[in-house]
């Protein structure tokens, strides 16, 4: 049940913040570029933060027995390099660009927002992907003990 609910309100924080929140504060009356940078910083700081927390549970999920099959921690390796991707190589200079936004500079163009919002469809197409993979595996019958005599019907 945990292996499903866990990746779960990790989709629903990433199209909540990600693909509604951020879009919308943008368009929200009176609100200065700068402004709606500082509020996005703070609200990705804490989505990138939960989602490390929800990373580190879905993979301790996935470790205990049983143990969720090989294809579902592919997929969870992938969710892994893919968000250490984009915490630690896109994010810092995203938020070195962010900086001289809110300082009133212009740091130019840039292709960072972009990478950093298919770094965040990835990891959400590899939730979705890694629901079946670990339901399969949690619903998955028990293999019967060595131990235990299995008589035919002959």
């Amino acid at each position: 049940m945990l292996r499903a609910t866990v990746p779960g309100v990790w989709i629903g924080l990433l199209v909540a913040l990600s693909f509604i929140e951020t879009p919308l504060k943008f368009l929200a009356p009176d609100i200065t570029v700068p402004l709606a940078l500082g509020i996005g910083r703070l609200v990705l700081t804490a989505a990138n933060i939960a989602g490390a927390v929800l990373l580190v549970a879905i993979t301790v999920l996935s470790l205990v027995r049983p143990r969720v099959r090989r294809g579902a921690l592919v997929v969870l390796g992938a969710i892994w390099v893919t968000f250490v991707v984009q915490v630690a190589v896109i994010r810092p200079p995203l938020n070195a660009r962010t900086d001289i936004v809110v300082a009133g500079g212009d740091p130019g163009e840039s292709s960072l927002h972009i990478l950093y919002v298919i770094a965040d469809v990835v990891i959400l197409a590899l939730l979705i992907a890694y629901l079946p993979l670990a339901r399969v595996a949690a619903t998955a019958p028990a293999a019967i003990p060595a131990s235990v005599p299995v008589h035919s019907s002959r």
